[in-house]
């Protein structure tokens, strides 16, 4: 028998919330009843009211809703292309990450001299400060790199994205992937005086896989979507692997840059004590699938 996150309360049926994936009683099943978190998100009265044939809503709603996109000729409304994104960063994270991968093959084959001051993170080239995020979107010129951290940003990214609003989740994403690469290249200047650079999205997907572990250590998943196990033996597992391996033949053995993996994980963790707090849930069931490291590009760059 399920309980209320609102009010504890045991239901025979429970609602779940699409927007924040909570559990309510019928008392309780609307967003504005349990305070969902997802009504932050909407931030845009015009997509929500516009009934799209009465105008008195809108114009009386015009003034309050004007910002810099009612001022752009861009169509950001309910119908418009960006409509698909609004909310739902996730999707335009996955977007860019395709996008940029297409963008170095171009670069490879036509500019390859462009290749890593454009998309690599290099303890020798640190200071090339938009290559901290050009570097999370960048992965190696392998098909399989790209798609792993794909699949498991497309399973648990929505869920974070939802209990935290898009701008926290946009925040934590970048902000996550760009330690993760600076703590590898960094540790790999102090340690060895250069090194490897780093591409890849993995630092920023384990800070995700952090989030969640918190919200609910005991969240079923379907590793391969055949073996069932608690997030926690998931995460746990992952990182004690890495350890393993960073100790068994440093922070960038078998081309994977363990260290990266490792401080994504810390940031998640961290943040996701913060979002515990504040009285967010995770579901309790989830599958994905994951794996190990693909095929790398030029440059001679660690894969996370």
């Amino acid at each position: 028998m399920a309980t209320c996150d609102q009010c504890g309360a045991e239901e025979n049926l429970p609602y779940q919330c699409r927007h924040c994936g909570g559990t309510y009683c019928s008392e309780h099943r609307l967003p504005e009843n349990h305070d969902c978190p997802g009504l932050k998100q909407w931030n845009d009265p015009q997509g929500v009211f516009d009934s799209g044939f009465d105008d008195t809503v809108r114009d009386d709603l015009q003034d309050e809703s004007s910002g810099l996109a009612d001022r752009l000729p861009v169509d950001t409304g309910p119908g418009g292309f960006f409509a698909y994104f609004r909310g739902n960063v996730t999707f335009l994270f996955l977007a860019l990450m395709w996008a940029t991968f297409m963008l170095q093959w171009i670069v490879r084959i036509t500019a390859p001299e462009l290749y890593r001051p454009l998309f690599v993170l290099h303890p020798n080239a640190i200071t090339n400060v938009w290559t901290w995020f050009t570097s999370v979107f960048a992965h190696g010129l392998g098909f399989f790199h790209i798609a792993i951290n794909s699949m498991v940003l497309y399973f648990f990214g929505p869920i974070v994205e939802r209990r935290v609003g898009s701008k926290k989740f946009a925040i934590l994403f970048l902000a996550s992937g760009a330690l993760a690469g600076l703590a590898q290249v960094g540790t790999s200047l102090v340690l060895y005086g250069g090194g490897n650079g780093v591409v890849g999205a993995s630092g920023a997907i384990m800070a995700i896989m952090g989030v969640l572990t918190v919200l609910n250590p005991h969240l079923r998943v379907y590793l391969w979507f055949v073996i069932p196990m608690p997030l926690w033996v998931l995460t746990i597992g992952f990182a004690l692997f890495s350890v393993f391996l960073v100790g068994a033949g440093g922070i960038g053995s078998g081309g994977v840059a363990h260290l990266a993996h490792l401080a994504g994980l810390f940031v998640g963790v961290g943040y996701g004590e913060k979002v515990k707090r504040d009285g967010a849930r995770a579901p309790e069931q989830l599958r994905f699938g994951g794996g190990g490291p693909g095929p790398g590009g030029p440059g001679g760059r660690r894969r996370f």
